[in-house]
C-alpha cells in the first residue's frame, strides 16, 4: 500500500527548515517553461519552500555572490555551462552547497556522472512528481550536511591521531646505562581527556659519570600550551644536564627558556631536580617551589622537604643546592601536586601533604612499582565522590640497586 504523501514527515527535526523557515532553492535553469514546471511541482506539493530563478550560470554566480541559498537545483545544459563542469563551477563558490542536478531522458548517465562528482542526488525531466522534487531537495540538504559532518569528524580523528604521536614522541624513556645502579618506577597522567601529555613533566638520564640525575616538574594549567611548554623544559633540562650544567647555572637556564617559550607572562613552572651521586649514598636535590619528595623504605614513608627557592619564571636567579642522603633500601618518591591537591571525602578538604603522607604509610609494605600503583589508586578513591582526581599527575620512585 503507498503511503500518502504528507509534506510534515518529510521535513523532520534537523532538516533544513524544521525550524519552519523556508527551504530556498535557486533554480538555474536556461528553458523558461522548464523553470514555470519547476516551480508548479514546488507549489503542488504543498511545501514551504521559496524558489530564485537564474537563467544562466553567470546570472546564477552572481546571485551567490549576494545570497545563499539552501539548495541549488541545476540544469546541466546551460548557455554558459555544460554537464560536469556546471557542478564544478558550483562547487567552486561554495563546496557545502547541496546540489540536485536535473537532466534530459537521454542523459542519465550524465545525472549520475554528476552525483559521482559532488552533487547529493539526480532528477529525470518529465518524470519528476511534487513528492518525488520536495523529497529529493530535503535529502540532498540533509547529505551534503552528513558529508560536511563526515569530513570534519575525519579531519578531528585525524587530528586527534597525530596529536597522540606527537605526545607520545614527548613522553620520556629514562635514558640509562646498561647496569646504571638504579631501579626506576613511573607513572602519568594527564587531566586533559583522550590526551597524553599535560603541564606536568619528569625525565631520568645518567651522565658519563655514573651520577643519575632525576627531575620532576609542573607547569600552571592543564591545556595545550602548558603540555608544550613542560615538553620544551624536559627537553632543555635533558640538553642542559648532557652539557655539564648542574645546580643553579641550570635552572638559570631553565628560567630563560620558560620566559622565551611560555604563552603568557603570568604562566609559571616548579621543578625538583635531583641527582644521585655514583658511589655511596649521597644525593643532591634542587627545589624551585616543588613540593617535596617521599623518602620510602620498607614498611616506612618519611616526607622530604628539602629548603627551595622560587618556582621558574618569577625572576628568581639562586635556588638552595642541597646534599642528603639516600639510605641503602629506599627510594626517593617525587611527586606532582595533583596528586595531593584533589578532593578528600566529604566537603571541600583536600588530601593535603599530610593527608598523602598517611596514605603512603598505609601501603609502604608494597615494592617500587606497586606502591605508585596504589599511592595514586587511593588518592583517587578519596577524591571520588568529587569526580576523581582533576590534575595533571607525575610521580616518579628511584631507588639504588647493585651494580
Amino acid at each position: 500500500m503507498r503511503a500518502r504523501y504528507d509534506p510534515e514527515t518529510l521535513n523532520p527535526a534537523g532538516f533544513a527548515g524544521a525550524n519552519k523557515r523556508p527551504i530556498s532553492v535557486l533554480l538555474i535553469e536556461d528553458d523558461e517553461g522548464d523553470a514555470v514546471l519547476v516551480e508548479e511541482l514546488i507549489a503542488d506539493a504543498g511545501a514551504d519552500i521559496t524558489v530564485d530563478w537564474a537563467a544562466s550560470m553567470s546570472i546564477a554566480e552572481d546571485k551567490l555572490t549576494s545570497a545563499r541559498p539552501d539548495c541549488v537545483l541545476l540544469d546541466l545544459n546551460l548557455p554558459d555551462a555544460n554537464g560536469i563542469s556546471a557542478v564544478d563551477r558550483i562547487a567552486k563558490r561554495d563546496a557545502a552547497l547541496p546540489i540536485v542536478v536535473l537532466t534530459g531522458l537521454n542523459d542519465e548517465h550524465f545525472g549520475m556522472s554528476a552525483m559521482a562528482s559532488g552533487a547529493q542526488d539526480y532528477l529525470i525531466k518529465g518524470l519528476v512528481e511534487p513528492e518525488t522534487l520536495h523529497r529529493s531537495l530535503l535529502y540532498a540538504i540533509e547529505r551534503k550536511r552528513a558529508e560536511l559532518t563526515a569530513v570534519d569528524l575525519h579531519t578531528s580523528l585525524a587530528r586527534a591521531q597525530e596529536n597522540a604521536r606527537l605526545e607520545r614522541a614527548l613522553l620520556p624513556l629514562p635514558l640509562l646505562a646498561e647496569n646504571p645502579g638504579v631501579e626506576i618506577a613511573t607513572q602519568y597522567r594527564p587531566s586533559r581527556e583522550n590526551a597524553l601529555l599535560g603541564g606536568d613533566f619528569y625525565d631520568v638520564v645518567q651522565t658519563p659519570d655514573g651520577t643519575v640525575h632525576v627531575m620532576v616538574g609542573d607547569v600552571a594549567g592543564h591545556g595545550p600550551d602548558e603540555a608544550a611548554l613542560g615538553a620544551a623544559l624536559r627537553i632543555a633540562w635533558r640538553a642542559l644536564t648532557f652539557a655539564g650544567l648542574r645546580g643553579n647555572e641550570r635552572m638559570r637556564r631553565l628560567e630563560e627558556i620558560l620566559r622565551a617559550e611560555r604563552a603568557g607572562t603570568g604562566i609559571f613552572a616548579t621543578v625538583l631536580s635531583v641527582a644521585l651521586w655514583p658511589d655511596g649514598l649521597g644525593f643532591t636535590a634542587v627545589r624551585a617551589g616543588h613540593p617535596g619528595m617521599l623518602l620510602h623504605g620498607p614498611n616506612s614513608v618519611e616526607w622530604l622537604e628539602p629548603p627551595a627557592g622560587p618556582a621558574l619564571g618569577l625572576g628568581a636567579q639562586q635556588w638552595p643546592q642541597n646534599e642528603l642522603e639516600l639510605p641503602e633500601g629506599h627510594g626517593l618518591v617525587l611527586l606532582t601536586d595533583g596528586l595531593f591537591e584533589g578532593h578528600a571525602g566529604i566537603g571541600e578538604q583536600r588530601l593535603g601533604e599530610e593527608g598523602l603522607l598517611e596514605l603512603a604509610r598505609s601501603v609502604a609494605g608494597l615494592p617500587g612499582a606497586a606502591f605508585i600503583d596504589a599511592l595514586i589508586q587511593g588518592a583517587e578513591d578519596l577524591a571520588q565522590s568529587h569526580g576523581g582526581i582533576s590534575d595533571d599527575i607525575a610521580v616518579l620512585r628511584v631507588e639504588r640497586t647493585r651494580r
